[in-house]
């Protein structure tokens, strides 16, 4: 197994979870210059981190990015047949993926901490019977007249009217059950790489059903196929963060902290808390689905499933968030609050 110099973290294993704030300019830019200034700032940060002596994984979002690729898809439909969106997720992964190994190889050499960098084309098995499936609802991609939704609902996609914004087309966002390529993941940690995996979620797959229909279309009982659905990255982060042995999960997003009671006088910042506080939170209706919901759940599941720490935090709080001296800290056991008191919560 390679070793490095010892740092504070001292080969701690860390995976960070970047969000879309990492791969795009402030302004939401995908463009290609945005996308890169976005990337080679996000990995100052990773860089930190990794020279402090943390052995780190990363995983990524890619929302804009396969945003750009539907609405290529949908100006280009009546040249070149429309690609599946589980194409574009692997696309995305792959030039996202490269993004990060060229920033953060300068970053790392101009610290005197060079690593090998490398990205994975990662597969997340999903349940075929997942309800998710019959009930679309996960956005992607912008927003339309009727007219052009119509004329890609009658190619089997599900749209769904937003009001003056006009239709928007939903996907199904089945429940991440394994993430399939983190074995490769695990041997490269362990030589000494830091490796970029399961990025916008990875690419959803089902294993095909025996029988008639399946031998039908070339498939054997077991075989994998890709599906249109979107895996919610967070999720999937937190099972390749217990795939790998992380000690660490760090989910760096737009806000220094979990804000319970948003945008109501009563708003306040998370600072220390357990799994069971915030799922008593989460039910009580303080996280937004669609935004802050899944990652407190990815980051309970992390620490009950054997997780020492885990941490919600801004992109350039990331080093202190594993130190637990940053962001919406979330350990097992019973909550200790901070400055001595009941409550973590201030």
């Amino acid at each position: 197994m390679s070793r490095h110099a010892a740092g504070p973290f001292d080969g701690e294993r860390v995976l960070i979870a970047l969000g879309g704030n990492a791969m795009t300019a402030p302004d939401g830019s995908a463009a290609p210059h945005a996308q890169r200034a976005a990337v080679e700032a996000a990995m100052e940060h990773v860089a930190d981190l990794v020279a402090a002596g943390a052995r780190v994984a990363l995983t990524h979002g890619n929302g804009p990015q396969v945003g750009n690729l539907l609405i290529k898809n949908q100006l280009a439909a009546d040249v070149v047949p429309p690609v599946p969106l589980d194409w574009c997720g692997a696309q995305t992964q792959a030039t996202v993926g490269v993004l990060i190994m060229n920033a953060l190889e300068r970053a790392l050499a101009a610290r005197g901490a060079a690593r090998p960098v490398t990205a994975i084309v990662t597969r997340t098995l999903v349940d075929a019977a997942d309800r998710a499936f019959a009930d679309p609802v996960k956005p992607v991609g912008r927003y339309f007249p009727r007219a052009e939704a119509e004329r890609f609902m009658a190619l089997g996609q599900a749209w769904r009217s937003y009001g003056p914004r006009g239709w928007r087309r939903v996907v199904p966002s089945p429940e991440p059950l394994e993430i399939l390529d983190a074995g490769a993941a695990a041997l490269l940690l362990d030589a000494g790489h830091i490796v970029v995996a399961a990025g916008g979620g990875g690419v959803p797959v089902v294993r095909a059903a025996g029988g008639e229909d399946a031998r039908a279309e070339g498939n054997t009982d077991g075989a994998l196929r890709g599906v249109e659905a979107v895996v919610d990255k967070d999720l999937a982060a937190a099972l390749l963060a217990r795939r790998l042995g992380a000690t660490t999960l760090v989910i760096a997003t737009d806000v220094e902290h979990v804000l319970v009671g948003y945008g109501t006088p009563r708003e306040r910042p998370l600072h220390r808390t357990t799994a069971r506080e915030l799922r008593t939170l989460a039910a009580a209706g303080h996280f937004a689905g669609g935004s802050m919901g899944p990652k407190v759940a990815a980051a309970c599941r992390f620490v009950e499933g054997g997780g020492r720490r885990a941490a919600i935090t801004s992109l350039d709080r990331i080093t202190d968030a594993v130190r637990g001296k940053a962001g919406t800290v979330v350990e097992p056991g019973e909550r200790t609050g901070a400055g001595g008191g009941p409550s973590a919560a201030h």
